[in-house]
Parts: C-alpha cells; sequence; structure tokens
C-alpha cells in the first residue's frame, strides 16, 4: 500500500527446542514409566541439587547436570544410561525418539487471548485514509478463519479516540460561545454575525493545510479551536465598538466607517501578534514538531482569512443583521 513503510510482522516461531518423546511400548519391556526418564531428563537438562554447600551464615546448593555442550548434542542426550528396575542399563535413544524442533520465540497476550501483531509507519499520506483503505483491502481479499478478529491500534486508535471526544467539544465550545455573543450583544443576530467569522477562518485553516502537505489530525483540531477563539475575539471587538457608536446617536453607516477604521488597528495587531508567535513552531523539525506545525499551520493559515472577513466582510453585514434593533 502507499504509504506504508517499515511494516514488519512479530516473530512468533523460529526457536529451536529439543523435543524428546518416550516410546511408552519400550520402556514397559524394561519395566519403566515416563517419570523415571522425566526424572533422569530434568536432572540431564535442568539440573537437581544434589548437595549444600556453606559459606558463613550462607548457603548454596550444589545442583548436577549435563554440561552445555552435551546438553546441545543430540547424540549426548541419546547416550545417557537409564538404569532399570531390572538392573538393565538402556541409553535414552533405544527408549525416546529425540529430535530438534521448531517451535514458538514467544507467545503474545493481550486481555487474555492470544496476538500477532503487524506493525507499520504511515508516511506520505494522513492516517485516517491509510487505515480506511488497508481495512477495505482486508475485507476484500484477505478471509480470516474462525475466531480470528482484526483490532487497529497504536496512533490510529489514538487519533479515533481523540477526534470522538474533540467531535463532542468543538460543538459544544461553538454554542456556549455563541450563547455567551447573545448574552453580550443582547442580540442573537449580532451573534450569529460574529459566529460568520468561523467558516473563512475554517476554510482558510484547512487551505492552509493543503498548501503544507499536512494532514488534519488530533493537534490540528485543537488549532482550529484555539483559531475558533481569536477569530470571535477580533469581531467581538469591532461589533462592540460600533454599538458603542451607534449608542451615542452615530448613524448607522457612519459608525460602521468610523468603526472599522478605529478598530482595524486593534484586529490587525491581534492577528500580526498571534501570527508572529507561531511563525517559529511553522519551521520546527526536531521532537514535537509533528504536533507544533499542523496547529501553528492551522492558526495563521485561517487568522488570515478570518481577518479579511473581520475588516470587510462583517462590516458589510452588520447593517442587515443590526436592522430594527437598538444597541446594548
Amino acid at each position: 500500500m502507499r504509504g506504508a513503510t517499515d511494516v514488519s510482522l512479530e516473530r512468533q516461531d523460529g526457536q529451536s527446542y529439543v523435543n524428546i518423546e518416550i516410546n511408552r511400548g519400550m520402556i514397559s519391556r524394561y519395566g519403566l514409566n515416563v517419570s523415571d526418564l522425566n526424572d533422569v531428563i530434568e536432572t540431564a537438562l535442568g539440573g537437581k541439587p544434589a548437595g549444600v554447600v556453606y559459606e558463613g551464615d550462607r548457603a548454596f546448593d550444589i545442583t548436577v547436570r549435563l554440561p552445555e555442550t552435551e546438553r546441545n548434542s543430540l547424540t549426548a542426550l541419546g547416550g545417557i544410561m537409564i538404569t532399570s528396575p531390572l538392573g538393565a542399563r538402556v541409553p535414552l535413544s533405544m527408549l525416546a525418539e529425540i529430535k530438534r524442533v521448531q517451535g514458538p520465540v514467544q507467545i503474545g497476550r493481550e486481555s487474555g487471548k492470544r496476538r500477532i501483531l503487524v506493525e507499520a509507519n504511515v508516511s506520505g499520506r494522513d492516517l485516517g485514509g491509510f487505515v480506511a483503505e488497508a481495512q477495505a483491502k482486508i475485507r476484500k481479499s484477505v478471509p480470516l478463519p474462525e475466531g480470528y478478529y482484526l483490532t487497529w491500534g497504536g496512533q490510529f486508535e489514538n487519533q479515533q479516540r481523540a477526534m470522538k471526544k474533540l467531535s463532542v467539544i468543538v460543538p459544544a465550545a461553538i454554542l456556549l460561545i455563541f450563547l455567551l455573543l447573545a448574552m453580550t450583544f443582547n442580540s442573537l443576530r449580532q451573534a450569529t454575525l460574529v459566529l460568520l467569522n468561523l467558516p473563512l477562518a475554517l476554510a482558510g485553516g484547512i487551505t492552509a493545510l493543503y498548501i503544507s502537505g499536512l494532514y488534519l489530525s488530533v493537534p490540528a483540531a485543537v488549532g482550529f479551536i484555539a483559531l475558533f477563539g481569536v477569530a470571535v475575539l477580533n469581531g467581538v471587538v469591532l461589533v462592540t465598538y460600533i454599538n458603542q457608536l451607534r449608542g451615542k446617536g452615530t448613524g448607522m453607516n457612519e459608525a460602521i466607517v468610523e468603526g472599522c477604521l478605529r478598530r482595524m488597528r486593534p484586529v490587525l495587531m491581534t492577528a500580526l501578534i498571534t501570527v508572529a508567535s507561531l511563525t517559529p513552531m511553522l519551521f520546527a523539525s526536531g521532537p514535537g514538531s509533528e504536533v507544533q506545525r499542523p496547529l501553528a499551520v492551522v492558526v495563521i493559515g485561517g487568522l488570515l482569512t478570518s481577518t479579511v472577513l473581520t475588516l470587510l466582510i462583517l462590516p458589510a453585514l452588520y447593517a442587515y443583521f443590526s436592522k430594527g434593533e437598538r444597541p446594548a
């Protein structure tokens, strides 16, 4: 798939094991049972205490087992002599099949269930689009056996969890902003007028992400929230001053023109200071740049368009939204 890099599969098999399969028919001829052979094998490979040595007040077990070279040799293991109850000495190779087999390196588990991990990094495209395409291709081309299922985790899981929370937080924040604006201006129409800053700010942020080659991520979504706050602030500054002029008896058109002239500097200062403070984040390349750059791109791009709206379009719509209303 396009964008998949560093793809790796968690290693499951490939560990070398010595498998000793006891021939029950042979051991019964010599009067032996499985536990007799298991004791010898356990002593030879794992070791068993044969005594204790004391050093001062400390005690250490003396363990007896085969040397490492013989533990790793199938021939040496097969040559271990087993003494039967009848006194016969029989090599282990006559009583069991000794062979080297390949087994699991590790058995991964999560939430009490076995799992195999497939890892990949995503480069050159958005994470959500990559996972959506991967899911579609797997559904089409990879039939899963009975009892198997897929879980998509890592950064994608974190992104989905964060986006789910933001899908509730962002509308709630916009609604709260609208209610505060309505209480501030004592007018639903003027509150709606100020909120018109948000669509153009949103368009500017999305356009900036597209031009910069970045994708909508959690940091970018947080940047939109910060952008909405600054855009609304600029709108409040302008509309509040126009309302003050109208409250002093200034005519509608005169109040709009004078309000724009007198509040152009504060609006531009707010936008320029924010842009200047975030500009270093645009060129960040060290640790944390994956968070800083999308946030900065969204806020700067959105401020460029929302400032134009605040100074040009918002005054043009003020008369329509304030028609028939007395300023508070």
